[in-house]
């Protein structure tokens, strides 16, 4: 170790603590305020968002494996939440959608951590942006996380929508 780097390791890795606390947190309250954990409300939102997917999509969009996807759907199934709907001209897809209650919570679920993170981000000046991206590229490198460079929360949480989205309408 280059001598003097200790106390700068040290708050970079308490400073990554704090961030794992925060959405820790945040996530506990979702989960004792509307009894969703983390990912059972993004997968409210992406379908709020997007329409009906199938679990591969979710599975895809959310980073994490198809046998996770599948538990969180067969939980927000059972909570009335969601639905499985055969894929119209390909009965071997299923389609998760939501029901009038999965539509009608979603829509009353607070903004999370990360909406929350985006829009203080987004007023910095681009080149403080740019060096913020490359420490966390660096970080992420320095932990082997090279493949997940795309956040799902990016898609989900976006201030506007892109051109040309299908289901603007459904939000």
């Amino acid at each position: 170790m280059i001598p003097g780097n200790e106390n700068v390791i040290k708050d970079i890795v308490d400073s990554i603590r704090r961030l794992v606390r925060a959405e820790y947190l945040d996530s506990l309250k979702m989960s004792k305020q509307f009894g969703l954990t983390g990912p059972q409300s993004l997968v409210l939102r992406l379908l709020i968002k997007e329409g009906a997917l199938s679990s591969a999509d979710l599975s895809r969009q959310m980073y994490v494996t198809p046998s996770n996807i599948t538990g969180i759907i067969d939980r927000l199934k059972k909570k009335g939440f969601v639905e499985r709907i055969r894929k119209p001209g390909d009965r071997r897809v299923a389609l998760i959608t939501l029901t009038e209650s999965g539509r009608k919570l979603g829509k009353t679920l607070p903004d999370p951590i990360e909406k929350k993170f985006i829009n203080q981000l987004s007023d910095l000046e681009p080149e403080h942006l740019q060096i913020l991206a490359v420490a966390m590229n660096q970080i992420l490198n320095l932990i082997d996380a090279k493949g997940e460079k795309k956040l799902p929360w990016k898609r989900v949480f976006s201030r506007q929508s892109p051109a040309g989205d299908r289901h603007a309408a459904n939000r």
